[in-house]
């Protein structure tokens, strides 16, 4: 509601966004997708629906003079049934590229998953209102992260002076796909997710298609990368592909080589980097499907278990050790002809060490501060000086 005459209305439109392949007009406004209309018409996957409407790494930029901002949005919030209410998703204010501020939404509709029953039950709610007051005087570049967990329609921009789009940073723009640790996992807020880390710490643009359950080597993924403007592009690939059990050793590594080979079609030269699944001990030698553990969920606690059995991969069912072999064995065989490709053990990410100091809190997905470590570490080792993304390198 406006309650302020002098308030300003900017209609949003893509010149206002970053990190979203797609808008789509609803009924109240505009939801971010971050895979475009042809891709999300190719799978009917309510769980890939649901990951790639959540905006992670999707960011309103515009450049201001004004000290007051509104936004409306209509979340869509998820519970589980039995366990606690969820916390509401975060949004991060940056000014000149300074964290400014946090805030949340209420209201908005309410999806309650029942993951023993599999079925979800859709409650209508109002659209809400984040405000940040007090910015500092003069023109400034505002950024306003939405949720990478929520999924956030869009209704109304308003500022206490003219709004224009942010001016291009000149910054390099980076591509990331992954599961749902690239998504955001367990992160706290959108800014702190690793790949947002990551890409603050290396001073680039993040487009982020970490899709959380959904990292499956999907055709319409590697078109959709293909066909997007990137300077740099890292793939994470193989802890879905194993916690959904969907294919045995023989299908894994032509889908990895049609995927690169797809991206290639519109990136032939464009670094690229390939990144193993980081430790995972419930995966590392034992098949998938991987399935949740309700025990303990009315305490709040929730896990994960590997289901598969070690005697399995005799048959070329998929671990991650066997998942690590095939993409440095996959890179390395594609490496003569293409010098832009690269290859990261996920375990110089996420290791031995790591998983005993941080384990994994549902022995799948990193926490917080898991979340940060991750970030760090790769932005040194592929960002830093003598990383294949290095600023300056060929």
């Amino acid at each position: 509601m406006q309650t302020n005459p002098h308030w300003i209305t900017t209609p949003i439109t893509a010149d206002l966004l970053r990190g979203a392949l797609d808008l789509e007009r609803t009924e109240h406004g505009l939801l971010p997708h971050r895979l475009p209309a042809r891709a999300r018409a190719q799978c009917a996957d309510p769980q890939l629906a649901m990951a790639e409407t959540q905006p992670s790494g999707v960011r309103l930029a515009f450049r201001t003079s004004a000290t007051a901002v509104e936004l409306d949005t209509l979340p869509t919030k998820r519970n589980y049934t039995g366990a606690p209410p969820r916390p509401d998703g975060v949004y991060e204010l940056l000014v000149d590229g300074r964290p400014a501020g946090q805030g949340t939404v209420t209201g908005g509709n309410v999806m309650t998953i029942d993951m023993t029953a599999g079925t979800a039950e859709h409650r209508p709610g109002p659209p809400g209102t984040l405000r940040f007051t007090g910015l500092p005087d003069g023109v400034k570049n505002i950024e306003i992260w939405l949720p990478h967990n929520e999924n956030t329609e869009l209704v109304a921009l308003r500022t206490d002076a003219p709004v224009e789009p942010a001016p291009d940073s000149g910054r390099r723009v980076w591509l990331h796909h992954g599961s749902s640790i690239s998504h955001g996992s367990e992160a706290a807020t959108p800014t702190t997710t690793w790949p947002a880390l990551a890409a603050a710490l290396g001073g680039v643009e993040l487009i982020n298609l970490g899709f959380s359950g959904s990292a499956l080597l999907d055709p319409f993924t590697a078109r959709t990368v293909r066909d997007t403007p990137a300077d740099l592009i890292s793939l994470k690939l193989g802890i879905n592909v194993v916690n959904h059990d969907v294919m045995r050793l023989r299908a894994f590594g032509p889908a990895v080589h049609g995927f690169l080979d797809t991206i290639r079609e519109g990136h032939p030269t464009t670094p690229l980097l390939v990144v193993s699944p980081l430790l995972c001990p419930i995966h590392e030698d034992t098949p998938g499907p991987c399935a949740p553990d309700f025990s303990n969920i009315s305490k709040g606690e929730f896990k994960f278990r590997a289901l598969g059995d070690p005697a399995e991969r005799a048959s070329g069912k998929l671990t991650l050790r066997v998942i690590r072999d095939e993409l440095a064995r996959i890179v390395a065989q594609r490496q003569a002809e293409d010098p832009h490709l690269h290859h990261l053990d996920g375990r110089d990410l996420y290791g031995e060490a790591d998983s005993a100091e941080l384990p994994l809190p549902d022995d799948l997905h990193p926490d917080a501060a898991t979340h940060r470590r991750i970030g760090e570490r790769f932005a040194e080792r592929v960002f830093g000086a003598k990383g294949v993304f290095a600023d300056g390198k060929p």
